[in-house]
């Protein structure tokens, strides 16, 4: 049976998120899923980020067959989940990839994730990606709707520019805008979506604020000006890369979330760990001159 969200009126994500992006290829069973949400609740991480395509449509599913195993979980957390993107997969064989923001395909995607995630309302629905073709006011319209009927509780957007956030948010209010910011993507402090962040008082989520691993990995030049002198810091500080680098991310006066992508307890207890770090301004310059490959202008 679906289990009752949250009230509304207790909507807030920790300052760290859970990403379940890769859940499918953890290959946990569903007590070792049940167990890996305990361990991140025991650390102080309550929110956990979803969409309805991770995993090939399956990762929502994985996750609600832990919370129907254990249905007392659902009322500590925050449940968030993305619609918006059509991608081609065996079960659903489009023409091509693309976007879809209308009603329709809006409203089934919210009602498949509250099947799939065992719920009886989603705390809150990002649209994932900005459809040329969205019509701003039919689309507030579906989530006035959405949100009387009770099956979410709050709407957001994820990789939108500033301007697409301003035309949605002026049909219906959003809470956030999900972006991508790492040591080595830094678009964000420059296109104005954090700036617009910080006007109306809207944190930010997060997305690969490792780089996509590329900050342990990468070997391309940027890379490897970055990885040294982070180790350099690190070591100084006495912590991981993994947690300067959210420690970087934290640092904004936007006040955002970052987002994990790891299965490993261990990543995640490196990432809020990050809370506890408040990075000198030099040091988060010599990082950002070293993605940047120059100094400040």
């Amino acid at each position: 049976m679906p289990t009752q969200a949250p009230p509304d009126h207790a909507f807030e994500m920790s300052p760290v998120v859970a990403g379940l992006w890769r859940i499918a290829d953890w290959e946990l069973d569903v007590p070792a899923r049940v167990r890996w949400i305990e361990q991140a609740l025991e650390l102080g991480i309550t929110s956990f980020d979803h969409a309805d395509i991770y995993g090939d449509y399956r990762a929502e599913s994985l996750f609600g067959e832990a919370l129907q195993h254990a249905p007392a979980l659902r009322r500590r957390m925050q449940l968030v989940t993305k619609c918006g993107i059509r991608l081609r997969s065996a079960q659903r064989p489009y023409r091509l990839n693309h976007y879809d923001a209308s009603a329709d395909y809006v409203r089934a995607q919210v009602e498949q994730s509250l099947r799939n995630l065992r719920t009886e309302q989603l705390d809150l629905v990002l649209i994932h990606r900005p459809d040329y073709l969205m019509d701003a006011t039919v689309l507030a319209d579906t989530f006035a709707s959405l949100t009387r009927e009770g099956k979410v509780a709050r709407w957001g957007v994820s990789n939108h520019t500033t301007g697409q956030f301003a035309l949605l948010h002026a049909h219906h209010p959003l809470v956030t805008n999900q972006l991508e910011l790492s040591p080595l993507h830094m678009q964000a402090l420059d296109d104005g979506t954090l700036d617009q962040a910080q006007q109306l008082g809207l944190r930010p989520m997060i997305w690969s604020p490792l780089g996509g691993g590329r900050l342990f990995a990468g070997d391309d030049p940027q890379a490897l000006r970055v990885r040294g002198e982070m180790e350099a810091i690190a070591a100084r500080l006495g912590i991981s890369l993994t947690t300067l680098a959210f420690a970087w991310i934290l640092r904004h006066p936007s006040r955002p979330h970052p987002i994990t992508g790891s299965g490993r307890i261990e990543r995640l207890r490196e990432a809020v760990a990050a809370l506890d770090v408040t990075l000198e301004a030099e040091d988060w310059y010599a990082i950002w001159t070293a993605s940047k490959g120059h100094p400040v202008p």
